[in-house]
């Protein structure tokens, strides 16, 4: 029997591979309201606000498209927080620059009110304020299936990221 031609059942690759390539810790932050909760390590301090009211971050087909998202910049989830802002109800601009201390807020599907921000502007604009830089998009999930969203998504990434 040659090396090359062992096939090893399902049971026994999982029993092998059981292991995560990383792991994602789900951190917390302690602010003078309360915590907010995110995943990642926030190492580059972007704060990433979706709104998933069934999940605890994100629903799995989310993530993987937000992952494929990260990938594209050149991130990934070292670099983020992740905050599901229905998780988090009293979470303000203020707690984001102060306590979670992004530069860069990328808000998907959350409307800069909720975050009690005093300015409104369209998707896919630039907003600076606050000595941070606001992306409003899309929530995930439309942004999945519509392809001319995700391009006027992706040409505000490069202008964030400058490459591209």
């Amino acid at each position: 029997m040659s090396l090359d031609n062992i096939q090893l059942t399902p049971f026994v690759l999982g029993s092998l591979f059981n292991k995560s390539l990383y792991e994602l810790k789900p951190t917390a932050e302690i602010t003078a309201t309360g915590t907010i909760s995110f995943l990642g390590e926030n190492k580059r301090r972007i704060a990433i606000l979706v709104n998933s009211p069934g999940s605890i971050y994100l629903a799995d087909e989310e993530f993987n498209f937000l992952l494929g998202i990260l990938t594209a910049c050149k991130l990934s989830m070292i670099d983020i927080a992740l905050i599901n802002v229905s998780k988090n109800p009293e979470l303000s601009y203020i707690d984001i620059s102060e306590q979670v201390k992004a530069d860069r807020v990328f808000l998907f599907g959350v409307d800069p009110e909720a975050l009690k921000l005093p300015l409104q502007f369209p998707h896919y604009q630039l907003q600076h304020f606050n000595n941070q830089v606001y992306l409003s998009s899309e929530a995930l999930n439309k942004l999945q299936s519509d392809k001319q969203e995700k391009l006027k998504l992706w040409n505000s990434l490069k202008k964030v990221f400058s490459f591209g």
